[in-house]
């Protein structure tokens, strides 16, 4: 695996506010999805807002999955099933496969399956549905704040955690959520558990995709994509 040099992000500077936090203006309340590693601050967030207190989970290599139940429940915390290479099941970033693997696994690009863009005047943009908003702060911040947690013994997921683990959940969500932006998908990340909301730049040429021998991605239609910065 070739490790995710960290997000080049930059700041949002037109925000709107929604009790207390600091959005992007062009969101609406009922488009926000929040998704991240294991403490990165999502469930408090969510409950911070109002949002539906239950968390929901999408298998990213299901078609259709962006019609899936758990995203009509929004503001909603989403776990995020990501198919892996020599897996035959999506992963979530907490499983025992995930780690406890001898080395870092590699996404699977080529089983993503993404919405499809907007064909008609009429027909629905599934890449604009949704904001996906990644809660993605720093791996010693994310320990450091699991490590309290763990005292308190609320989460299983904290039981064991490591710095390399929690390296490796974020990893993970860094390049989806630049995968994510490459396709035309609404996506920001918060890198800072109060931190303000920050979009990703996406240099040319830098494709988490590089390196995979899955074969070429596709659309949900199945039909091929263009790499990501062509």
């Amino acid at each position: 695996m070739n490790p995710m040099p960290q997000l080049e992000l930059a700041a949002i500077e037109d925000v709107q506010r929604v009790k207390g936090v600091v959005f992007p203006a062009k969101m609406t309340f009922r488009q926000l999805i929040i998704t991240g590693p294991p403490g990165s601050g999502k469930t408090r967030l969510i409950n911070k807002i109002g949002g539906w207190p239950e968390e929901g989970f999408i298998d990213l290599s299901l078609k259709n999955w962006w019609r899936a139940q758990p995203l009509s429940l929004r503001p909603r915390e989403v776990h995020l099933g990501i198919p892996f290479v020599g897996h035959d099941e999506c992963l979530t970033v907490f499983e025992r496969e995930f780690l406890e693997a001898p080395e870092p696994l590699e996404i699977d690009f080529a089983r993503i399956v993404l919405p499809p863009k907007k064909a008609f005047f009429f027909s629905v943009n599934w890449r604009h549905r949704y904001m996906f908003e990644f809660a993605i702060p720093a791996p010693e911040q994310i320990l450091a704040w699991r490590l309290e947690r763990r005292n308190r013994e609320s989460h299983p997921v904290d039981e064991r955690v490591t710095l390399e683990q929690v390296v490796r959940q974020v990893d993970a969500y860094q390049k989806i959520a630049l995968h994510f932006k490459c396709k035309e998908m609404l996506i920001y990340v918060r890198d800072e558990f109060d931190g303000m909301p920050k979009s990703v730049v996406n240099p040319r040429g830098q494709s988490p995709e590089e390196g995979q021998t899955g074969g070429r991605p596709g659309d949900a239609d199945g039909s091929a994509r263009a790499d990501i910065g062509s």
